[in-house]
């Protein structure tokens, strides 16, 4: 009555900030909701961030890769992996190794295994299997290697082509009888080597030899190590063209081949 309080029996409200959360979550959702609805999924750019993690990465097995086109374009290609080509680099890089021991022993120029924007190679140096401004076979040690890896390439895939190319330093030959210049004695080496593979079991219809002379030296003629680099026979092997759009890659030197042994690979 006149005295006495009110007292309210009104159900307990929630606490004034509670309500201006809730105000700030709806609009955040509609901020967002927003956003989703002004963007677009591009399917293909998708599809291209999955191969970039997978070809970076190599976590997801007969997933794709991507490439940079001339135009600077990305495209998905398929990374095919073949047990039977991956089982063939492991001799071959078993070979390799086995080849550099004999060569440390006499302290010349080491075999690499190096992968390559088609395949992977083998990169051969010239003092290895010729005499200064021959195209003649020394025989011994790197005869022997040559047989090996013809051995293993007739256990190849039909895809699989063999490109054998011939390189020299920037130094003028010394006697031009046989051979007028770099060029010709290059191209020379690399039939050589060709016929060898030829001899040993491989097909004439999937290799080929072809000389470059010291026009595309890696590394420097100024001095005598880079002009021993330059001066190499190169066994590429490479993926045949499936169609006139697209080629097939095959990196098989993603597997790991080289960590575990003493298997030099670089990037080319």
């Amino acid at each position: 009555m006149g005295g006495k309080k009110c007292v309210c029996i009104c159900p307990k409200c929630l606490p004034g900030w509670l309500a201006a959360f809730g105000d700030l979550m709806s609009l955040l959702l509609t901020f967002f909701v927003l956003l989703l609805s002004m963007s677009t999924m591009d399917r293909n750019k998708i599809a291209e961030a999955i191969g970039s993690l997978n070809g970076a990465m190599s976590v997801l097995e007969g997933g794709i890769k991507t490439e940079a086109s001339p135009d600077r374009m990305q495209k998905a290609t398929p990374l095919e992996q073949n047990e039977e080509t991956a089982d063939a680099v492991n001799r071959i890089a078993s070979a390799v190794v086995e080849a550099n021991e004999f060569i440390d022993s006499g302290g010349g120029p080491a075999i690499t295994l190096q992968d390559a924007e088609e395949g992977f190679m083998v990169n051969l140096p010239a003092s290895l299997l010729f005499e200064d401004g021959s195209d003649k076979l020394i025989g011994g040690d790197s005869t022997l290697f040559l047989k090996r890896v013809a051995q293993i390439i007739t256990q190849l895939p039909q895809d699989i082509e063999i490109s054998v190319r011939g390189y020299t330093d920037d130094n003028p030959l010394k006697m031009k009888g046989k051979f007028e210049d770099n060029w010709q004695l290059s191209a020379a080496r690399a039939i050589t080597v060709v016929k060898e593979l030829v001899k040993n079991g491989v097909s004439p219809r999937k290799t080929h030899g072809a000389g470059f002379g010291e026009h595309r030296p890696i590394a420097s003629n100024y001095t005598e190590e880079g002009r021993i680099k330059n001066r190499r026979v190169e066994i590429r092997f490479i993926a045949r063209e499936k169609d006139s759009k697209e080629k097939a890659k095959k990196s098989v030197l993603d597997s790991g081949i080289g960590k575990d042994t003493n298997v030099e690979i670089k990037d080319f």
